[in-house]
């Protein structure tokens, strides 16, 4: 009875040990996606900053000059908004789903390294 219930015990230990590395392991790849889809979006967030501010002062740049040579300076400011208000609409409408669809892979791609 005793050889049996010692196997028994063995067979347990090692079923928690390997619950427990199991456990651990997990964790571990949990870690490594957060880790790996953190950085590429914060890598990702800086380019995009970067990118936005020179688009800033550029548009900034465009409406002074639209606006010298309309003789209002204002004139240029609602030319370069129209501009972004038809963009925004055309992107809205018909290019929606060309930028969800290659974002919402790009996320799971990297989750699922």
């Amino acid at each position: 009875m005793e050889i049996q219930s010692s196997i028994f015990e063995t067979l347990f230990d090692k079923a928690e040990t390997f619950g427990k590395t199991t456990y651990e392991l997990s964790k571990l790849k949990a870690l490594e996606t957060t880790t790996v889809v953190a950085t590429s979006v914060v890598a990702r967030i800086s380019v995009i900053l970067m990118i936005s501010m020179f688009l800033l002062v550029f548009n900034i740049g465009v409406a002074l000059y639209l606006g010298e040579l309309l003789g209002k300076f204002y004139y240029g400011f609602f030319i370069v908004a129209a501009f972004y208000l038809i963009a925004g609409i055309i992107l809205h409408f018909f290019l929606h789903k060309w930028i969800e669809k290659p974002l919402s892979n790009l996320i799971i791609t990297q989750a699922l390294k």
